[in-house]
């Protein structure tokens, strides 16, 4: 039987609140006239100097509570995040929300106004002068790296390379990954296939638009409730980016309208907070739909060039691969998980990869379904099929007989162990599809990709309530089902239908740290800590089911949702369900409600799991 979404019900009967929708803040003893709305004025130049800007007729306009520029936010050092799913830098992570000195992209933001209506506060944008020095910009990768090329970043020097550039340069960083003698394989090599192919930017599209409503009290305390993959990620940049201490800041996940990686940064919530905090009442910003297309981050485009060399039987004996990745007006494009993903399927001798980060005056890019990794597949599998078609080879077979296997080492590194490459390989052989003839104008084509899921920590606890219902909550915002999934691994442990689990998703105040909702790491990592938890529970339950029949924990077996002496030695007991143990007084064995935390870096690096476990005394508000 298919397995119900939950949550799929609310979702269906709209009764689902997003942060678009939210009037009044919630929770909070503020009225809908007391919250203001936020507007964002953005450059009209693709690259422009910021000469001047002047609020004084925004601020005289009667409605008007607020102005923020650059002057509001402190200066950053340039430090690398530590939350998110794509590289970022802390500096280039506060110029991006709102541009100091320069703007960058067509829709970079300079400017921010806090009105009583949506309606003041987009007339206010009209009244700030801004004056600008129009700069040349360039937008194309390779025309970004050429010598001569406008700069974004007079202190932007190339890392990667030795020795270390004396000049800047828009190429934030070169990747290089080399595996046996490429040159020498090419020699060998009884055909050569060498092609170019590109792509072009490409936004995540997701349905909702950036939203949040940010209020700040007057003990500094603030309130934050975003559509994000990561309310820890946001409490930790608006954290960094204004000088607040992360304690000081509670960030609500709101329901989520979709993200696929492009909701792992931040634009609006900073923004929000300054102008709360100038004005002492709740701002709630949302994006339009044209302001998500021009200010926020697509996948990069990229320029892929491939040469595969093999011998007459289809045996690829070298591989050369160059990416060019745009990363848009601040470094950190997924260039790297290109790179490593590009032949990650293949058991080659000689290959070289080198990889290319370039800034250019678009939006900075963000992370989009295994970032990097579709385009530089594109490349090698359209040049894979080339290969196949100049052997006269089927573009499986010749797949097939350069598979990876047990045993295969990776160019970046890592030796493939339970890989199921050619049984995936075999299973589309195997598919009628692959086999009915084709009709006149038809085509039947294949392509494989690679992804590894990431690491990062992951939160849970899991509540046995007073009717033996359950509660999961977990640090993961749901993108694609995880609450479901939740449920069902806490159901399972137990040993109970799934209908008596109830997930949510806690806020940072209510739950541990948890790293963003990418990488394809929530159901293995966040499932790893509710199962833990769960366990936990379990141990719970057999210490109080000990307590009621006055024997050892030890001779307690649990089952089927149900207590069970764990053979005739212990005892003759009926068994005893979960909703009677859970019914029983608290201070029998206290309140059923361990915590888990799961941890587990990145494949390929540290693969040990550490599990910080401790038992809740009283329930946490939920």
């Amino acid at each position: 039987m298919a397995s119900p979404r939950l949550g799929g019900d609310y979702r269906l009967a709209k009764a689902i609140v997003h942060v678009v929708d939210q009037k009044p803040c919630p929770a909070i003893r503020h009225t809908e006239r007391d919250t203001l709305y936020g507007k964002i004025k953005r450059s009209p130049h693709a690259h422009a100097r910021i000469i001047r800007i002047n609020a004084e007729k925004a601020l005289a306009l009667p409605g008007v509570r607020a102005v923020a520029t650059s002057v509001d936010f402190p200066e950053i050092r340039p430090e690398e995040a530590f939350v998110g799913e794509g590289p970022m830098n802390f500096r280039d992570l506060s110029r991006n929300v709102m541009a100091r000195g320069k703007a960058l992209y067509e829709g970079h933001a300079v400017a921010a106004v806090a009105a009583v209506s949506p309606a003041i506060a987009a007339e206010a944008l009209d009244l700030i002068e801004v004056e600008y020095e129009v700069l040349p910009h360039v937008i194309d990768v390779e025309e970004a790296m050429a010598p001569h090329a406008p700069l974004l970043h007079d202190d932007l020097f190339t890392t990667g390379v030795d020795p270390k550039p004396d000049k800047p340069s828009n190429i934030a960083k070169e990747v290089t990954f080399s595996k046996g003698d490429a040159a020498a394989g090419f020699r060998q090599a009884d055909v050569i296939v060498e092609r170019r192919y590109t792509t072009k930017p490409v936004h995540q599209a997701y349905i909702e638009p950036h939203a949040c409503v940010v209020s700040t009290a007057s003990d500094g305390q603030v309130q934050i409730w975003a559509s994000s993959q990561g309310q820890f990620m946001i409490r930790a940049y608006c954290a960094k980016l204004l000088g607040i201490d992360m304690a000081n800041i509670r960030v609500m996940p709101a329901e989520i309208g979709g993200g696929f990686g492009g909701k792992t940064l931040i634009y609006l919530e900073p923004v929000a907070l300054v102008l709360s905090r100038k004005t002492g009442r709740p701002v709630k910003i949302v994006m339009t739909r044209e302001e998500v297309f021009r200010a926020t981050g697509p996948t990069s485009g990229g320029v892929i060039e491939v040469k595969l060399g093999a011998n007459r039987d289809g045996t690829i004996v070298a591989a050369d691969l160059v990416l060019k990745y745009q990363a848009g007006a601040f470094p950190g494009s997924p260039v790297q998980p290109g790179c490593m993903c590009a032949f990650a399927m293949y058991d080659l001798p000689n290959v070289h990869i080198i990889g290319y980060d370039v800034v250019s005056n678009r939006p900075k890019v963000a992370a989009y379904r295994a970032p990097g990794a579709p385009i530089s597949s594109f490349g090698v599998e359209s040049c894979l099929d080339e290969l196949a078609r100049e052997l006269g080879m089927d573009p499986l077979v010749l797949r097939e007989k350069n598979a990876a296997r047990e045993g295969t080492k990776a160019v970046h590194g890592p030796t493939w162990t339970n890989i199921g490459y050619l049984d995936t390989l075999a299973a589309a052989k195997a598919h009628p599809n692959y086999q009915i003839p084709l009709g006149p104008n038809q085509g039947r084509g294949i392509a494989c990709g690679f992804w590894f899921n990431v690491g990062g920590e992951s939160s849970a606890q899991v509540h046995v309530n007073e009717d033996g219902s359950v509660s999961v909550a977990s640090g993961s915002p749901d993108i694609g089902g995880s609450r479901a999934s939740m449920a069902m691994m806490a159901a399972e442990t137990l040993g109970i239908p799934v209908e008596r689990v109830k997930p949510i998703v806690a806020d940072t105040a209510s739950i541990g740290f948890t790293h963003v909702t990418g990488g394809s790491r929530v159901t293995f990592a966040t499932g790893m800590a509710t199962v833990q938890a769960t366990e936990k529970v379990i141990d719970q339950l057999k210490q109080r089911a000990g307590m009621i029949w006055d024997i050892s924990p030890e001779a307690v077996d649990w089952r089927d949702g149900c207590a069970y002496p764990a053979g005739p030695n212990a005892g003759s007991f009926d068994p005893l369900p979960l909703a009677e143990i859970g019914s029983r007084p608290p201070a029998l064995a206290g309140r059923l409600a361990p915590r888990c935390r799961s941890m587990r870096k990145e494949p390929g690096r540290l693969s040990r799991h550490m599990f910080a476990m401790s038992k809740s005394i009283r329930k946490p508000d939920m």
